[in-house]
Parts: structure tokens; C-alpha cells; sequence
């Protein structure tokens, strides 16, 4: 008996993985010619991410805008809506956009050299800041404007004195008291010790694992009494990479913003897991580095050096942030009792989650008024 031989189906090809610190090019609407990308290396070697908006006036106030863990400055460009970038050009300012090495337009969640977040704070951070000052001069307002880790991050920077002379700063989501839901540490130190011997991130988009892969049980969970479809929003919005939280108030996106979230947010390290760990469990930001002397220069306990920062703060969170909850009234609370002669704001957005304050489709008319105000007041 003769069998007629089938030709095999062809399975759509999975996205290659970077290995290399090539940049992921910006998605944006601007004019090419404004978009400056600067090579941009941070004092340890780590290739990352400058970006300046060009204005063609030299005498604007410039901001500096930092993204969250995973994310990437896409975040603040999205052209599906009026965003932040939008809002800053046309009320006078000139943004600057870091991809720290945190950044999913690097590789390095997913491959490469680990870092913890006191290379951020020590490294990234006040290399960005001192290259845009050798860019605008002395005399010219720097913002910040930071967002989650981003602003976590900044927090240790301030509090070493690596960044002083920013004119104001903006935190939004969690700023230097991280706290979490009881289930979400629960969930996260869990995830740190029964998967770190498996598994050294967790993807966020379906496609690039497949069904049969050992990332497939974690997305099956993610799935569970989800009420949207997608396993990126699922695993993004109804669980927050495994960890039981909410990422956004899904309503808020539109569906432009909705279908490009596995290009907004790239895979979660669990090799970061102990050292957010210990942020979480100290309620403030630590140094993870505590004996190698190449960290020196960070605080061992980043509220207690609280004192030496010199700059305005606004708190920015949303009322049903369901990652950080109310970590932003804890800080304005515990700095007023530690360090009241801190210039320290706490502004809470209705009804907005956590990466809906910039992703969302009203953040332009409902969040970003607010950050303009506080810019305003000081520049």
C-alpha cells in the first residue's frame, strides 16, 4: 500500500529575540527631522537609550522623562492619542526620553548582564541628567517627570545627591514607600523561589512562546475569570505578569493602545524579584548592593537620606491603582512627619489605575493638566 506523502503546515514564524543592545526604533508620529537619538552609554558600559525632542528654540525648559520596568519611552509617544510628549511640545517645554536599561526596546530583561535597581539609581539615571545639562547649560529649568520603577529608581538617585538642581519632579504611581496588596508579595516571593530554577523572566506576548511551551501554564492562570480575550492583556492587566494586580483600568485604552501592548511592555525579570522584595518588605527603597563598594555612594536606606533632597515633588497615582495601591498618600504622609521642610504634593487622578495615567485615552484632559500645573508653578 502506497501512502501519498502531506506536506507539513507552516506555522507562522515566533519574533526572533534580541541578543544584541540594538535600540527597538520609536513609534511616533513626529517629524523625523525633530527626533534626535543620541548613542548613549552608561558609566558601567550598558548601552541605553537618550532621545531629544527637537523644538528649534534653546530656551525652553527641558524635562526628562523616565518610563517604568519593561517599558520603554514608546510610552510617553503613543500616537494614537494626544500623550504627554504632545502636551509638553505645545505648552513650551522640550522632553528628553531615557530608555534605561530596564527598557523593552533593549534586551536586557530577557538577555544579557543581570543588574538590580541600584544600577539604575547610580548609573542611568545621573549619566541622563548630566548629558542633557552639558546639552542646555546651567541656566535652563530641568524637569523630571518618572513613571512606577522609573520614579522609584529617581527617588534613590535624589536621595544619594546624584541628581541635585532638578527644578521639580513629578512620581507617578509609587515614589520612595512602595507598597503592595498582601496577595501580590505574597505572589511575588512565591514566583521568586519556585520558578527562579526554571525560568528567568516571564513574556508577555502568547506569540513568541507558543502553546507548547513551559511559559504556557503561567498564561493559562493569567487567564482565569479574565474578561478580555487577549493573553497579553490578561497576563498584563488582570494579573500583572503572575502577580495578582492590576496594570490599568482596561476601559481606558483604546483599541489601537489595546492591541500594541506586547510592543509597550516587554518581559518581567525574576532575577530582579529579591531586591523588590526587599524594597517592598522595608516599605522604602534599599540599597541591594550592602557590601561592595562600588555602590558607596547610594544610601543604605533611601527615606532616611530623604532629608538631602532639594527638589519639589508631585506624587501623581490613580485612585484604583491596583499594583501600588496607596503608596503615594504613605509617602506624602511619611515625609511630612520625617522631613517637613520637603515641598511635597500628593495628587489623586478618579477613577485611573496605574498605566492608564499615560497610556489611557483621557489622560491628555484628565492627568496631564495636572502635571502641567506643577511644571508650570516652577519653571
Amino acid at each position: 500500500m502506497i501512502f501519498k506523502a502531506t506536506k507539513p503546515t507552516t506555522r507562522p514564524a515566533l519574533r526572533k529575540v534580541r541578543t544584541t543592545p540594538t535600540l527597538r526604533p520609536l513609534h511616533h508620529r513626529l517629524d523625523p527631522q525633530r527626533v534626535e537619538e543620541i548613542p548613549f552609554h552608561a558609566p558601567d558600559g550598558v548601552r541605553l537609550g537618550l532621545t531629544r525632542i527637537d523644538t528649534g528654540e534653546r530656551d525652553r525648559p527641558a524635562v526628562l522623562l523616565l518610563h517604568g520596568h519593561t517599558a520603554s519611552a514608546d510610552m510617553f509617544l503613543l500616537p494614537e492619542i494626544r500623550n504627554l510628549v504632545d502636551v509638553l511640545l505645545d505648552d513650551g517645554y522640550e522632553p528628553w526620553l531615557l530608555d534605561w536599561r530596564g527598557s523593552c526596546r533593549l534586551p536586557y530583561n530577557a538577555t544579557g548582564q543581570k543588574y538590580t535597581y541600584d544600577d539604575v539609581a547610580l548609573h542611568d539615571i545621573p549619566a541622563a541628567v548630566s548629558h542633557i545639562r552639558s546639552r542646555i547649560g546651567d541656566d535652563r529649568p530641568l524637569f523630571a517627570v518618572a513613571h512606577c520603577i522609573g520614579a522609584l529608581t529617581l527617588s534613590m538617585s535624589m536621595a544619594a545627591g546624584l541628581v541635585p538642581g532638578l527644578a521639580g519632579v513629578v512620581a507617578q504611581g509609587v515614589f520612595l514607600t512602595p507598597k503592595l496588596a498582601g496577595r501580590t508579595s505574597l505572589r511575588m516571593s512565591l514566583a521568586g523561589e519556585l520558578l527562579k530554577s526554571r525560568l528567568d523572566h516571564i513574556p508577555v506576548d502568547f506569540r513568541t512562546v507558543g502553546l507548547r511551551s513551559r511559559y504556557t501554564p503561567l498564561f493559562a492562570l493569567a487567564s482565569r475569570k479574565a474578561s478580555c480575550p487577549d493573553p497579553t492583556c490578561q497576563i498584563l492587566h488582570h494579573s500583572a505578569w503572575g502577580t495578582g494586580a492590576s496594570l490599568f483600568v482596561h476601559e481606558h485604552l483604546t483599541e489601537t493602545t489595546h492591541n500594541r501592548l506586547a510592543e509597550l511592555l516587554g518581559p518581567a525579570p525574576l532575577w530582579i524579584l529579591p531586591h523588590l522584595r526587599r524594597i517592598e518588605l522595608a516599605r522604602t527603597v534599599v540599597r541591594w548592593h550592602d557590601t561592595d563598594h562600588r555602590y558607596a555612594a547610594l544610601p543604605a536606606n533611601a527615606l532616611d537620606a530623604a532629608g538631602r533632597i532639594d527638589t519639589p515633588l508631585l506624587l501623581l497615582t490613580g485612585s484604583d491603582n491596583g499594583l501600588w495601591l496607596d503608596s503615594q498618600q504613605l509617602c506624602r504622609d511619611v515625609l511630612a512627619r520625617r522631613h517637613p521642610h520637603l515641598d511635597v504634593t500628593c495628587t489623586e487622578i478618579p477613577g485611573y489605575g496605574h498605566l492608564d495615567t499615560f497610556l489611557g485615552r483621557g489622560a491628555a484632559l484628565d492627568v496631564f493638566g495636572h502635571i502641567l500645573d506643577f511644571l508650570g508653578e516652577r519653571r
